[in-house]
């Protein structure tokens, strides 16, 4: 996380609240620096920027739902490690749901981000 990530965030979000940027406020509140949006870190689960979204090819229909707690500060310096597991797969008529475990740790191997994605797929014709 660098302090472009930050500053980009911000502009795209509209989120002007000084514990995102300004360092002097975060210290007198007794962090290091800025913390990162939740909602920032969050965009490091995105399915599409993992393998899974070439897996499902065309199957993909919709990212349906979404839940997560954010367990530690992200300041600028911080290294993310994200990971997404399928946790469970839901079949309906002609689609199904698979939900996705999501954890983010930091360098330091904390976690800084649990929780849950479901994605819609279409179920393939049986071959």
């Amino acid at each position: 996380m660098t302090e472009a990530h930050f500053a980009a965030f911000q502009t795209i979000s509209a989120d002007n609240h000084p514990i995102h940027y300004d360092v002097e406020y975060c210290r007198e509140r007794g962090h290091r620096g800025p913390l990162a949006h939740g909602f920032q870190i969050l965009c490091f689960t995105a399915a599409g920027a993992s393998t899974f979204a070439h897996a499902v090819g065309d199957a993909l229909i919709a990212f349906v739902e979404q839940s997560s707690k954010f367990l530690k500060p992200v300041h600028p310096g911080d290294t993310l490690y994200p990971m997404l597991e399928i946790a469970a797969l839901t079949p309906q008529r002609s689609t199904g749901v698979v939900t996705l475990a999501a954890t983010i740790h930091n360098q330091n191997g904390e976690v800084v981000l649990t929780g849950e994605q479901k994605i819609l797929l279409r179920k393939r014709p049986p071959a």
